[in-house]
Protein backbone atom coordinates (compact mmCIF):
# COMPACT_ATOMS: atom_id res chain seq x y z
CA UNK A 1 0.00 0.00 0.00
CA UNK A 2 1.57 3.51 -0.77
CA UNK A 3 0.22 6.79 -1.46
CA UNK A 4 -0.17 7.52 -5.71
CA UNK A 5 1.10 11.10 -6.59
CA UNK A 6 -1.01 12.26 -9.39
CA UNK A 7 -4.10 14.12 -10.26
CA UNK A 8 -7.12 14.27 -11.71
CA UNK A 9 -6.78 12.49 -15.25
CA UNK A 10 -4.14 9.70 -14.15
CA UNK A 11 -6.06 8.74 -11.39
CA UNK A 12 -8.75 8.63 -13.05
CA UNK A 13 -7.31 6.73 -15.85
CA UNK A 14 -5.52 4.09 -13.56
CA UNK A 15 -8.81 3.45 -11.39
CA UNK A 16 -10.83 3.09 -14.78
CA UNK A 17 -8.40 0.08 -15.81
CA UNK A 18 -8.86 -1.78 -12.22
CA UNK A 19 -11.63 -4.56 -12.16
CA UNK A 20 -14.36 -2.31 -10.09
CA UNK A 21 -14.33 1.72 -11.03
CA UNK A 22 -16.96 3.81 -9.56
CA UNK A 23 -17.68 7.54 -9.73
CA UNK A 24 -17.46 7.70 -6.60
CA UNK A 25 -13.59 7.00 -6.63
CA UNK A 26 -13.13 9.47 -8.65
CA UNK A 27 -10.50 12.91 -8.74
CA UNK A 28 -13.51 14.83 -8.82
CA UNK A 29 -15.57 13.31 -5.92
CA UNK A 30 -13.28 13.53 -3.84
CA UNK A 31 -12.27 17.06 -4.31
CA UNK A 32 -15.42 17.96 -4.11
CA UNK A 33 -15.40 15.96 -0.11
CA UNK A 34 -11.99 18.22 0.24
CA UNK A 35 -13.98 21.16 0.05
CA UNK A 36 -16.59 20.40 3.10
CA UNK A 37 -14.20 18.75 5.53
CA UNK A 38 -12.32 15.56 3.99
CA UNK A 39 -9.05 15.29 2.95
CA UNK A 40 -8.55 12.44 -0.27
CA UNK A 41 -5.85 10.19 0.53
CA UNK A 42 -5.38 7.91 -2.55
CA UNK A 43 -3.47 4.49 -2.26
CA UNK A 44 -2.80 1.54 -4.62
CA UNK A 45 -0.66 -1.50 -4.32
CA UNK A 46 1.17 -3.11 -6.79
CA UNK A 47 2.30 -6.69 -7.74
CA UNK A 48 5.86 -7.02 -10.13
CA UNK A 49 5.44 -3.55 -10.85
CA UNK A 50 2.16 -3.45 -11.91
CA UNK A 51 -0.85 -1.50 -10.26
CA UNK A 52 -3.35 -4.00 -9.12
CA UNK A 53 -5.50 -2.44 -6.59
CA UNK A 54 -6.46 1.35 -5.99
CA UNK A 55 -8.34 3.18 -2.91
CA UNK A 56 -9.42 6.66 -2.82
CA UNK A 57 -9.30 7.21 1.48
CA UNK A 58 -11.11 10.03 2.39
CA UNK A 59 -10.52 10.96 6.21
CA UNK A 60 -12.34 13.83 8.31
CA UNK A 61 -10.32 14.61 11.48
CA UNK A 62 -12.51 14.95 14.28
CA UNK A 63 -10.65 17.05 17.57
CA UNK A 64 -12.35 16.19 20.68
CA UNK A 65 -11.64 18.83 23.73
CA UNK A 66 -9.93 17.50 26.67
CA UNK A 67 -8.90 14.37 24.96
CA UNK A 68 -5.40 13.90 23.18
CA UNK A 69 -6.12 11.30 21.05
CA UNK A 70 -6.43 11.80 17.37
CA UNK A 71 -9.13 10.84 16.06
CA UNK A 72 -10.47 10.64 12.81
CA UNK A 73 -13.39 8.84 10.39
CA UNK A 74 -11.96 7.19 7.29
CA UNK A 75 -13.78 6.22 4.06
CA UNK A 76 -13.34 4.70 0.76
CA UNK A 77 -16.59 5.26 -1.25
CA UNK A 78 -17.68 2.66 -2.97
CA UNK A 79 -13.84 1.20 -2.63
CA UNK A 80 -11.42 -0.49 -2.38
CA UNK A 81 -11.11 -1.49 -6.60
CA UNK A 82 -9.88 -4.55 -6.72
CA UNK A 83 -10.63 -8.30 -7.84
CA UNK A 84 -12.03 -9.28 -5.10
CA UNK A 85 -12.11 -12.95 -5.90
CA UNK A 86 -8.51 -13.06 -6.21
CA UNK A 87 -8.48 -13.82 -2.22
CA UNK A 88 -4.61 -13.64 -2.01
CA UNK A 89 -4.80 -9.47 -3.05
CA UNK A 90 -8.04 -9.13 -1.01
CA UNK A 91 -6.19 -10.01 1.77
CA UNK A 92 -3.38 -7.91 1.35
CA UNK A 93 -5.34 -4.91 0.76
CA UNK A 94 -7.67 -5.76 3.74
CA UNK A 95 -4.85 -6.20 6.14
CA UNK A 96 -3.16 -2.75 5.01
CA UNK A 97 -6.36 -0.92 5.19
CA UNK A 98 -6.99 -2.01 8.70
CA UNK A 99 -3.26 -1.29 9.63
CA UNK A 100 -3.66 2.33 8.40
CA UNK A 101 -7.00 2.60 10.44
CA UNK A 102 -5.28 1.84 13.72
CA UNK A 103 -2.08 4.38 12.77
CA UNK A 104 -4.43 6.98 11.76
CA UNK A 105 -6.69 6.82 15.36
CA UNK A 106 -9.65 6.19 13.19
CA UNK A 107 -12.95 6.05 15.28
CA UNK A 108 -13.82 3.57 12.32
CA UNK A 109 -12.89 2.51 8.28
CA UNK A 110 -15.39 2.46 6.25
CA UNK A 111 -15.63 0.64 2.91
CA UNK A 112 -18.71 -0.10 0.48
CA UNK A 113 -17.33 -1.80 -2.56
CA UNK A 114 -19.99 -3.41 -5.03
CA UNK A 115 -19.30 -6.72 -4.17
CA UNK A 116 -22.82 -8.55 -5.19
CA UNK A 117 -24.89 -10.79 -2.54
CA UNK A 118 -26.71 -12.05 -5.69
CA UNK A 119 -29.25 -10.87 -8.66
CA UNK A 120 -32.84 -10.78 -8.99
CA UNK A 121 -35.68 -9.88 -6.89
CA UNK A 122 -35.52 -11.89 -3.71
CA UNK A 123 -38.22 -14.48 -4.15
CA UNK A 124 -38.41 -14.10 -7.50
CA UNK A 125 -37.50 -17.45 -10.21
CA UNK A 126 -35.12 -14.44 -11.30
CA UNK A 127 -33.06 -14.45 -7.63
CA UNK A 128 -29.38 -15.52 -8.47
CA UNK A 129 -26.59 -15.90 -5.00
CA UNK A 130 -23.58 -14.62 -5.55
CA UNK A 131 -20.66 -17.27 -3.50
CA UNK A 132 -18.06 -14.70 -4.53
CA UNK A 133 -19.76 -11.90 -2.48
CA UNK A 134 -21.14 -14.26 -0.25
CA UNK A 135 -17.78 -15.00 1.15
CA UNK A 136 -16.45 -11.95 1.05
CA UNK A 137 -19.02 -10.78 3.61
CA UNK A 138 -17.98 -13.71 5.79
CA UNK A 139 -14.29 -12.87 5.36
CA UNK A 140 -14.98 -9.53 6.89
CA UNK A 141 -17.66 -10.75 9.91
CA UNK A 142 -14.39 -13.39 10.72
CA UNK A 143 -11.73 -10.19 11.11
CA UNK A 144 -14.22 -8.45 13.29
CA UNK A 145 -15.83 -5.89 10.69
CA UNK A 146 -19.01 -4.71 11.62
CA UNK A 147 -22.14 -4.18 9.14
CA UNK A 148 -22.70 -0.40 9.13
CA UNK A 149 -26.07 1.00 11.00
CA UNK A 150 -24.71 4.04 8.74
CA UNK A 151 -25.05 2.98 5.20
CA UNK A 152 -23.93 6.31 3.55
CA UNK A 153 -25.12 5.07 -0.09
CA UNK A 154 -28.01 2.39 -1.06
CA UNK A 155 -26.64 -1.28 -0.52
CA UNK A 156 -29.26 -2.40 -3.42
CA UNK A 157 -29.56 -0.94 -6.98
CA UNK A 158 -31.21 -1.85 -10.12
CA UNK A 159 -29.06 -1.82 -13.45
CA UNK A 160 -29.89 -1.55 -17.25
CA UNK A 161 -27.82 -3.34 -20.06
CA UNK A 162 -27.63 -1.19 -22.89
CA UNK A 163 -26.15 -3.29 -25.03
CA UNK A 164 -29.71 -3.79 -27.11
CA UNK A 165 -30.83 -1.69 -29.61
CA UNK A 166 -32.94 0.94 -28.39
CA UNK A 167 -36.12 -0.92 -30.23
CA UNK A 168 -35.05 -3.81 -27.93
CA UNK A 169 -34.78 -1.28 -25.15
CA UNK A 170 -38.49 -0.16 -25.34
CA UNK A 171 -39.29 -3.47 -25.85
CA UNK A 172 -37.77 -5.29 -22.40
CA UNK A 173 -39.75 -2.06 -20.77
CA UNK A 174 -43.00 -3.28 -18.85
CA UNK A 175 -45.78 -2.29 -21.25
CA UNK A 176 -47.24 0.32 -18.95
CA UNK A 177 -43.60 1.94 -18.50
CA UNK A 178 -43.54 1.75 -22.32
CA UNK A 179 -47.14 3.38 -22.74
CA UNK A 180 -46.24 6.55 -20.56
CA UNK A 181 -42.95 7.14 -22.60
CA UNK A 182 -44.92 7.23 -25.83
CA UNK A 183 -47.60 9.39 -23.53
CA UNK A 184 -45.24 11.58 -22.35
CA UNK A 185 -44.18 12.69 -26.12
CA UNK A 186 -47.99 12.85 -27.21
CA UNK A 187 -49.34 15.38 -24.15
CA UNK A 188 -46.10 17.38 -25.60
CA UNK A 189 -43.50 16.58 -23.53
CA UNK A 190 -39.99 17.61 -24.64
CA UNK A 191 -36.72 16.82 -23.61
CA UNK A 192 -33.12 18.94 -23.87
CA UNK A 193 -30.10 19.26 -22.61
CA UNK A 194 -29.25 21.58 -19.40
CA UNK A 195 -26.60 23.91 -19.42
CA UNK A 196 -25.14 25.49 -16.18
CA UNK A 197 -27.51 28.23 -16.39
CA UNK A 198 -30.13 26.06 -15.51
CA UNK A 199 -28.30 24.76 -12.36
CA UNK A 200 -29.89 27.57 -10.15
CA UNK A 201 -33.80 26.23 -11.29
CA UNK A 202 -32.84 22.63 -11.18
CA UNK A 203 -31.49 23.09 -7.49
CA UNK A 204 -35.58 25.18 -6.59
CA UNK A 205 -36.52 21.93 -8.39
CA UNK A 206 -34.95 19.47 -6.70
CA UNK A 207 -35.83 21.11 -3.12
CA UNK A 208 -39.35 21.05 -3.48
CA UNK A 209 -38.82 17.21 -4.66
CA UNK A 210 -37.41 16.93 -1.36
CA UNK A 211 -40.11 18.41 0.78
CA UNK A 212 -42.41 16.54 -1.15
CA UNK A 213 -41.08 12.91 -0.68
CA UNK A 214 -39.77 13.71 2.51
CA UNK A 215 -35.81 13.36 1.92
CA UNK A 216 -33.02 15.39 3.58
CA UNK A 217 -30.78 17.34 0.89
CA UNK A 218 -27.74 19.83 1.38
CA UNK A 219 -27.62 23.27 0.45
CA UNK A 220 -27.11 24.69 -2.63
CA UNK A 221 -23.79 25.42 -3.00
CA UNK A 222 -23.22 21.35 -2.54
CA UNK A 223 -24.94 20.55 -5.60
CA UNK A 224 -23.41 23.36 -7.55
CA UNK A 225 -19.83 22.49 -6.75
CA UNK A 226 -20.88 18.89 -7.47
CA UNK A 227 -22.36 19.39 -10.81
CA UNK A 228 -20.36 21.79 -11.63
CA UNK A 229 -17.63 19.70 -10.81
CA UNK A 230 -18.20 17.07 -13.13
CA UNK A 231 -20.26 18.62 -16.18
CA UNK A 232 -17.88 18.75 -18.93
CA UNK A 233 -18.42 17.45 -22.82
CA UNK A 234 -18.49 13.65 -22.81
CA UNK A 235 -15.78 13.75 -25.39
CA UNK A 236 -13.14 14.20 -22.91
CA UNK A 237 -11.66 10.52 -23.27
CA UNK A 238 -12.01 8.63 -19.89
CA UNK A 239 -12.63 11.29 -17.66
CA UNK A 240 -15.79 11.72 -15.65
CA UNK A 241 -18.68 13.47 -17.12
CA UNK A 242 -22.35 15.02 -15.98
CA UNK A 243 -25.10 16.19 -18.22
CA UNK A 244 -28.40 17.76 -16.97
CA UNK A 245 -31.47 16.81 -18.86
CA UNK A 246 -34.76 18.99 -18.78
CA UNK A 247 -38.18 18.32 -19.45
CA UNK A 248 -40.32 20.79 -20.22
CA UNK A 249 -43.90 21.85 -21.15
CA UNK A 250 -44.59 24.26 -23.16
CA UNK A 251 -40.99 25.44 -22.83
CA UNK A 252 -41.72 25.81 -18.59
CA UNK A 253 -39.56 22.81 -16.45
CA UNK A 254 -41.15 20.74 -15.12
CA UNK A 255 -38.80 17.81 -14.22
CA UNK A 256 -35.25 16.99 -14.75
CA UNK A 257 -32.09 14.37 -13.94
CA UNK A 258 -28.89 14.24 -13.82
CA UNK A 259 -26.63 11.78 -16.11
CA UNK A 260 -23.29 11.18 -14.69
CA UNK A 261 -21.09 8.28 -16.66
CA UNK A 262 -17.78 7.42 -16.34
CA UNK A 263 -15.75 4.36 -17.37
CA UNK A 264 -18.42 2.61 -19.72
CA UNK A 265 -21.20 3.02 -16.63
CA UNK A 266 -23.60 6.02 -16.72
CA UNK A 267 -25.04 6.46 -13.11
CA UNK A 268 -28.70 8.41 -12.14
CA UNK A 269 -27.95 10.49 -8.70
CA UNK A 270 -30.07 12.91 -9.03
CA UNK A 271 -33.86 13.59 -10.18
CA UNK A 272 -36.20 16.56 -9.63
CA UNK A 273 -39.83 16.69 -10.43
CA UNK A 274 -42.73 19.57 -9.80
CA UNK A 275 -46.17 19.11 -9.11
CA UNK A 276 -47.20 21.02 -12.52
CA UNK A 277 -47.97 18.44 -15.44
CA UNK A 278 -46.78 15.94 -13.67
CA UNK A 279 -50.12 13.76 -15.15
CA UNK A 280 -48.47 14.39 -18.69
CA UNK A 281 -45.33 11.84 -17.24
CA UNK A 282 -41.97 13.92 -17.68
CA UNK A 283 -40.15 11.20 -15.88
CA UNK A 284 -40.66 8.65 -17.95
CA UNK A 285 -39.60 10.74 -21.27
CA UNK A 286 -36.42 12.22 -19.19
CA UNK A 287 -35.40 8.45 -18.10
CA UNK A 288 -35.76 7.26 -22.13
CA UNK A 289 -33.88 10.33 -23.09
CA UNK A 290 -31.32 9.62 -20.40
CA UNK A 291 -31.04 5.67 -21.82
CA UNK A 292 -30.60 7.13 -25.10
CA UNK A 293 -27.62 9.67 -24.05
CA UNK A 294 -26.12 7.14 -21.73
CA UNK A 295 -25.83 4.63 -24.67
CA UNK A 296 -24.53 7.30 -27.37
CA UNK A 297 -21.53 8.47 -24.72
CA UNK A 298 -20.53 4.58 -25.17
CA UNK A 299 -21.84 3.39 -21.46
CA UNK A 300 -22.41 -0.38 -21.32
CA UNK A 301 -24.59 0.04 -18.21
CA UNK A 302 -26.91 2.60 -16.93
CA UNK A 303 -26.77 2.04 -12.76
CA UNK A 304 -30.59 3.75 -11.49
CA UNK A 305 -28.52 4.14 -8.08
CA UNK A 306 -31.29 2.71 -5.53
CA UNK A 307 -33.57 0.02 -4.79
CA UNK A 308 -34.96 -0.95 -1.36
CA UNK A 309 -33.43 -2.88 1.40
CA UNK A 310 -36.56 -4.88 2.03
CA UNK A 311 -38.03 -5.74 -0.86
CA UNK A 312 -41.74 -5.13 -0.53
CA UNK A 313 -44.61 -1.96 0.12
CA UNK A 314 -43.41 -1.13 3.60
CA UNK A 315 -40.00 0.09 2.53
CA UNK A 316 -39.88 4.01 1.64
CA UNK A 317 -38.10 3.20 -1.94
CA UNK A 318 -40.84 1.08 -3.05
CA UNK A 319 -42.83 3.13 -5.35
CA UNK A 320 -39.57 4.89 -6.61
CA UNK A 321 -38.13 1.52 -7.45
CA UNK A 322 -41.19 -0.17 -9.15
CA UNK A 323 -40.43 2.83 -12.02
CA UNK A 324 -37.15 1.94 -12.05
CA UNK A 325 -38.15 -1.66 -12.48
CA UNK A 326 -40.37 -0.71 -15.27
CA UNK A 327 -37.47 0.32 -17.36
CA UNK A 328 -36.54 -3.31 -17.52
CA UNK A 329 -33.35 -2.82 -15.02
CA UNK A 330 -32.15 -5.96 -12.97
CA UNK A 331 -31.76 -5.76 -9.54
CA UNK A 332 -28.15 -6.28 -7.83
CA UNK A 333 -28.21 -6.75 -3.78
CA UNK A 334 -24.10 -6.03 -2.97
CA UNK A 335 -22.28 -6.47 0.81
CA UNK A 336 -23.33 -2.60 1.84
CA UNK A 337 -20.99 -0.79 3.94
CA UNK A 338 -18.69 -2.52 6.67
CA UNK A 339 -16.82 -0.30 9.38
CA UNK A 340 -13.34 -1.14 10.71
CA UNK A 341 -13.24 -0.50 13.91
CA UNK A 342 -9.85 0.00 16.11
CA UNK A 343 -11.83 1.39 19.03
CA UNK A 344 -14.63 0.01 20.05
CA UNK A 345 -15.78 2.71 22.91
CA UNK A 346 -15.02 5.44 20.56
CA UNK A 347 -17.18 3.48 17.75
CA UNK A 348 -19.89 3.07 20.22
CA UNK A 349 -19.83 7.29 21.47
CA UNK A 350 -19.77 8.07 17.96
CA UNK A 351 -22.96 5.66 16.55
CA UNK A 352 -25.04 5.91 19.75
CA UNK A 353 -24.44 10.51 20.14
CA UNK A 354 -24.31 11.08 16.03
CA UNK A 355 -27.57 10.25 14.83
CA UNK A 356 -28.95 12.39 17.36
CA UNK A 357 -27.04 14.79 15.86
CA UNK A 358 -28.02 13.89 12.99
CA UNK A 359 -31.54 14.66 13.55
CA UNK A 360 -30.91 17.84 14.70
CA UNK A 361 -29.22 18.59 11.24
CA UNK A 362 -31.74 17.78 9.05
CA UNK A 363 -34.30 19.54 11.08
CA UNK A 364 -32.15 22.54 10.43
CA UNK A 365 -31.98 21.37 6.67
CA UNK A 366 -35.03 20.58 5.91
CA UNK A 367 -35.47 24.49 7.18
CA UNK A 368 -33.63 25.88 5.18
CA UNK A 369 -34.66 24.04 1.96
CA UNK A 370 -38.02 24.93 2.71
CA UNK A 371 -36.78 28.47 2.32
CA UNK A 372 -35.05 27.73 -0.65
CA UNK A 373 -38.11 26.24 -2.21
CA UNK A 374 -39.85 29.24 -1.60
CA UNK A 375 -42.34 27.26 0.63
Amino acid sequence: MQPFDAKDSSWNTLIASLPSPHLLQTWEWAQVKAGYGWTPLPFVWKDAGHIVAAAMVLKRALPVRGFAARLSVLYAPKGPNLDWGDAKLRQRVLDDLQDFAKKQGAIFLKIDPDVALGTGLPGSEDERPDNGGQAVGSELARRGWVFSSDQVQFRNTVLLDLSPSEEELLARMKQKTRYNVRLAAKKGVTVRAGTAADLPVLYKMYAETSLRDGFVIRDENYYLTVWKSFMRPSTVNGQPSAEPLVAEVDREPVAAVFLFWFAGKAYYLYGMSREAHREKMPNYLLQWEAVRRAKAAGCAVYDLWGAPDTFDESDSMWGVFRFKEGLGGRVVRTLGAWDFVPNRLWYRMYTEILPRLLDVMRARGKRKTRQAAGA
